[in-house]
């Protein structure tokens, strides 16, 4: 199934003359992984302070944006430049399962906005994740597969962020944007975990 993830090869490509200048300057991938989580955690703290100044979640899609870039970033330097390792691995992974629930949760302090719907959102999000490296424990490659990855989800919530911002759309629909994203997690779990197994024989 389709996903933004699908672009990935063409956004890498823009930023490779800029990795390979901080790769030249000496910053490792670790180094950017962390300082990506670092902001994620700041900006989902400034996002939760000032929940209910609606103005303020316009400050969210350029964060995903530069969040994206910089977690491609990191990808690269390890891939590309010989940083690749188990530390790396796990603080990648670790790292971007927190780093959603910090940016997202604090959408569930506005008022009229399911609160539910946001928690179920970060839930999928860890269980999206979580199917795609458990497909690395049993001898598949690490699964990516949609339709609400990692890129998908920056953007259904750069959308919810961006509408409640313009205050164009009552509240319901931007809680529907949300549902929409738990029931779509959780097709993409199924995803990944099926074509896992697919890809091992199971």
């Amino acid at each position: 199934m389709a996903t933004l993830y699908d672009l990935k090869p063409r956004f890498q490509a823009l930023l490779r003359p800029l990795v390979r200048r901080l790769a030249a300057l000496g910053v490792t991938a670790n180094q950017v992984t962390v300082l990506t989580l670092v902001l994620s955690l700041s900006c989902g703290l400034l996002l939760a302070w000032q929940a209910e100044r609606l103005l303020w979640w316009l400050v969210l899609p350029p964060f995903l944006l530069l969040r994206m870039a910089l977690n491609a970033m990191d990808g690269m330097l390890a891939r590309e430049h010989g940083m690749a390792g188990p530390l790396g691995a796990m603080l990648n992974e670790l790292g971007d399962v927190v780093a959603d629930a910090a940016l997202y949760l604090p959408l569930a302090l506005v008022p009229g906005v399911s609160a539910t719907a946001v928690v179920l959102a970060v839930l999928g999000a860890v269980l999206t994740e979580m199917a795609g490296v458990v497909a690395v424990q049993i001898g598949a490659s690490r699964r990516y597969d949609g339709p609400m990855g990692k890129s998908d989800r920056a953007f259904a919530l750069g959308l919810a962020a961006t509408l409640l911002a313009s205050d164009a759309v009552p509240r319901v629909w931007i809680s529907g944007l949300l549902w929409l994203v738990v029931v779509l997690a959780g097709v993409t779990a199924f995803n990944r975990a099926r074509r896992a197994l697919r890809e091992i024989g199971a």
